[in-house]
C-alpha cells in the first residue's frame, strides 16, 4: 500500500489512521494559513485517500482530523519533508524532478565493503550533505568502498545524532533536505562508493511524534528504552509493518541508497509468525529482482543471534550481515583495561580469539555481566555476514566525554587496533576520523525545544553515567557547543595540518587497506579455513586461502614475545610489519625486532614479535 504524498500529475495523498472517521488534507501557505480544504476517502484497510491535479509539488499540507476534542491539523507521519522542522506543515516532494547521473553504477559487492561512519552534522564545519562531497575522493585514496550515514530522518531542531527522527520518511531540513541528500548520494556513486542508510525501526523520538494522533503505531504490550515500543504485533500491525517496509524501500528506490544499517534490531519487538525483519528482507529481495544491483540489510545487534541473517529456510530472517559487538568489547577491554559493565565479560584474550574463530566470543557461554546464558554458535555462516570495528558513535559517544581511542590508548595501541580490524576476515568499519587520530571527541548533543525533555534527557545521562561508576558531570548535551565540540578538525589541504603521529596514522590505515587488497582479505571465508590461538599476550589466527595462506600475529604486551608458528612446509613472506621505521615517530623500530621479510621451511618457526605491534604474513600459493 502507498503510503505518504506523491506527485505525478498532481498531488497524491495516502495515511494510515484506522480508527478515525474523518480526515481532510488541509492545504496551507508558508504561514501556516490554511487556503484549501480536500476531504479524503477510507479503503477497507485503513488508508485515508485523496488527490488533486491542480496542485503543484512543494505544496505544503497538512491532514485535519476531527476528535471528540474538536479539528486539529497534524503533519503527515508519512512526510517526505518537513522543511520548517517536526512541529511544521509537511511538503509533497516529487523524486521524479531530480536527474540522477548514476545510470551506470552497479553497487559493490557486500564482502567488498569497507565502511566509513559519518555523522553529517559534524563530519563537515558546514555540516550538510553538499559540504561532505568534497571528503569523498580523501575516502576513496584511503580505501573506504562505503559510506554510512547516521540517521538523517526528520529530528527536532538542528543538533542530534539522528536516533530521535520522528518522521522515518523525511530527510532532515538542516542537513539540505532531498535535494541535498540525493546529491550526496549521486556523488558517492560517481566516486565508487556505496552508501548506507542508517535507519531506525525500533522507536520513534519524543518530540514532534504525531503519529499517536492517526493510530496504534506504538503498543504499550512492550517497553523499550525509549518508552512503548513500536507495533509490530499488536492489533492493526499490519498497517504498522506497511509503513516501515515501504520506508525502506523508499530509501532504496527514492534515494539510490545500496544498504540499510537497521539500528537495534534487539529492541524491536515481533512473536509473531512471520518476524518483521524476514517480511523486510522479502520485501528487499522483491525489490533487488527488478534493480540493476543487489541491495543490502545490515544488522546492528546485541543478541549474537545467527537467526538475522540465516536464510529462511534455517529458520532465519534472511539479513545480509549483522554487527558482531564482541569483537570492539575484546579489542576495546584489552587495549584500555576498562572491565567496567560489559567490559567485564572481555577481560581475557581468548574472547577476541574466539571472537575472530567463531564470530561471536559468546555463543552459548555462560555471561557473568548478563547472569546468563548469551548467543548461539555461528560457525556456520561466512565471514562476511559480520561486521566489525574498533571504534563506532556509540562506543565513543555514550562514553561520558565522547572520549576516543586518541586519549585512551597509545600511538602503538592505535595502530594495533587498525591491523585488527583492517586485517580480520570479517567487513572493517572506521569511525569517521579514526583513520588519522582525531582528538575531538564524539559527545551526545540534542536540540529538543521542550526544556521539560531537555532537562530530563540530562538527568537521564547523569544517572546513565553514575549507574557505569563514572566520576564528573557530562557535558550539556543541549548546549549548542557540545556538538560543536564534536565538529571533526579534518585537515584542509592532504596531511600539512596532521602532526607527524597523525600523518603517520592515516598512512597506517592507507597502506593497512592495501595489504588487504592486495592479499584478498575481502574473500569470503569460512569458520574451518581459520584458526586463532593466543599466549597470554600474543593473539595469532591462520587463515587458509587458495593465493596464499595467511599468519597474522598481534602482540598485546607490554614487552616483546617469542611465539612458535605453524609454518610448516610453506615459504612466507611479510606483507605488513607495524613495527618496521616508516610506522614510528623518527623512523626508529624496535631494537629487539628483526622479523624476516622471507620464512623457508628450513628456518626458525619461532618469532620475536614486538610489544603493541602485529605482523601479517602471507605464503606461496599452493600448487
Amino acid at each position: 500500500m502507498k503510503i505518504g504524498a506523491g506527485y505525478q500529475d498532481g498531488c497524491e495523498f495516502a495515511v494510515w489512521a484506522p480508527l478515525l472517521e474523518k480526515i481532510s488534507v488541509e492545504v496551507v501557505n508558508s504561514q501556516g494559513e490554511a487556503t484549501a480544504l480536500l476531504p479524503m476517502d477510507q479503503d477497507d484497510r485503513g488508508y485515508w485517500h485523496a488527490s488533486a491535479s491542480y496542485l503543484p509539488a512543494g505544496t505544503l499540507y497538512r491532514y485535519q482530523i476531527e476528535a471528540e476534542g474538536g479539528v486539529e491539523a497534524w503533519p503527515d507521519p508519512a512526510s517526505r519533508y518537513q522543511p520548517q522542522g517536526v512541529h511544521g506543515p509537511s511538503e509533497v516532494i516529487d523524486h521524479s524532478e531530480y536527474s540522477w547521473q548514476d545510470q551506470d553504477w552497479q553497487g559493490v559487492r557486500l564482502p567488498d565493503y569497507v565502511i566509513y561512519e559519518v555523522h553529517i552534522g559534524t563530519f563537515t564545519d558546514e555540516g550538510t550533505f553538499e559540504a561532505a562531497i568534497a571528503r569523498l575522493q580523501d575516502l576513496v585514496d584511503l580505501g573506504i568502498t562505503a559510506l554510512e550515514i547516521m540517521p538523517v530522518a526528520q529530528f527536532p531542531g538542528v543538533r542530534n545524532w539522528g536516533y530521535d527522527g520522528v518522521f522515518p520518511y523525511a530527510v532532515q531540513n538542516s542537513y539540505g533536505g532531498p535535494i541535498g541528500l540525493k546529491k550526496l548520494v549521486d556523488a558517492c556513486h560517481q566516486h565508487g562508493l556505496a552508501v548506507i542508510m542508517d535507519v531506525v525501526y525500533n522507536h520513534l523520538g519524543p518530540e514532534g511524534n504525531y503519529t499517536g494522533q492517526y493510530g496504534p503505531y506504538t503498543t504499550p504490550r512492550y517497553k523499550t528504552p525509549w518508552g512503548d515500543a513500536i507495533n509490530f504485533d499488536d492489533s492493526y500491525s499490519d498497517g504498522v509493518r506497511n509503513f516501515f517496509i515501504r520506508n525502506a524501500l523508499s530509501w532504496l528506490r527514492d534515494y539510490h541508497c545500496d544498504a540499510l544499517r537497521l539500528d537495534a534490531v534487539h529492541a524491536i519487538y515481533d512473536f509473531g509468525a512471520k518476524h518483521f525483519l524476514q517480511e523486510l528482507a522479502e520485501a528487499v529481495d522483491v525489490f533487488n529482482n527488478d534493480h540493476a544491483y543487489r541491495t543490502y540489510l545490515i544488522a546492528e545487534s546485541d543478541l549474537n543471534d545467527p537467526r538475522l541473517v540465516r536464510p529462511v529456510a534455517q529458520g532465519g530472517y534472511q539479513l545480509d550481515s549483522q554487527w558482531s559487538d564482541d569483537f570492539h568489547h575484546a579489542l576495546h577491554t584489552r587495549l584500555t583495561g576498562e572491565t567496567i559493565g560489559y567490559y567485564s565479560d572481555f577481560t581475557s584474550l581468548e574472547m577476541l580469539a574466539s571472537a575472530v574463530q567463531e564470530r561471536f566470543a559468546y555463543a552459548g557461554q555462560y555471561s557473568p555481566f548478563r547472569r546468563r546464558n548469551h548467543g548461539s554458535p555461528a560457525l556456520d555462516l561466512p565471514s562476511y555476514r559480520f561486521v566489525v570495528c574498533n571504534q563506532n558513535h556509540d562506543q565513543v559517544g555514550n562514553r561520558m566525554t565522547g572520549d576516543r581511542f586518541t586519549s585512551l590508548i597509545s600511538f602503538e595501541g592505535l595502530k594495533l587496533a587498525a591491523g585488527m580490524t583492517l586485517l580480520s576476515p570479517f567487513i572493517p568499519l572506521l569511525f569517521m576520523g579514526e583513520e588519522y587520530g582525531e582528538k575531538a571527541p564524539f559527545l551526545y548533543f540534542v536540540d529538543h525545544g521542550d526544556e521539560g525533555l531537555l532537562e530530563s534527557v540530562r538527568q537521564g545521562r547523569k544517572e546513565e553515567f553514575r549507574a557505569f561508576h563514572s566520576e564528573g558531570t557530562p557535558p550539556d548535551p543541549g548546549s549548542p557547543d557540545t556538538m560543536k565540540k564534536s565538529t571533526l578538525s579534518w585537515p584542509t589541504d592532504s596531511t600539512t595540518q596532521l602532526t607527524e603521529e597523525q600523518q603517520i596514522l592515516y598512512r597506517f590505515y592507507k597502506r593497512l587497506l592495501k595489504v588487504r587488497q592486495e592479499c584478498e582479505i575481502m574473500n569470503i571465508s569460512h569458520h574451518p579455513e581459520i584458526k586463532a590461538e593466543h599466549t597470554n599476550d600474543v593473539l595469532f589466527y591462520t587463515r587458509q586461502k587458495e593465493n596464499g595462506d595467511l599468519i597474522f600475529l598481534a602482540n598485546f604486551g607490554e614487552k616483546t614475545e617469542k611465539v612458535e608458528l605453524p609454518l610448516g612446509n610453506q615459504t612466507w613472506h611479510q606483507k605488513f610489519n607495524s613495527d618496521s621505521p616508516e610506522w614510528s615517530v623518527g623512523g626508529e623500530s624496535n631494537a629487539e625486532s628483526d622479523l624476516p621479510e622471507t620464512i623457508s621451511p628450513k628456518d626458525s618457526s619461532t618469532l620475536a614479535i614486538p610489544c603493541l605491534s602485529i605482523v601479517l604474513y602471507q605464503a606461496d600459493p599452493q600448487a
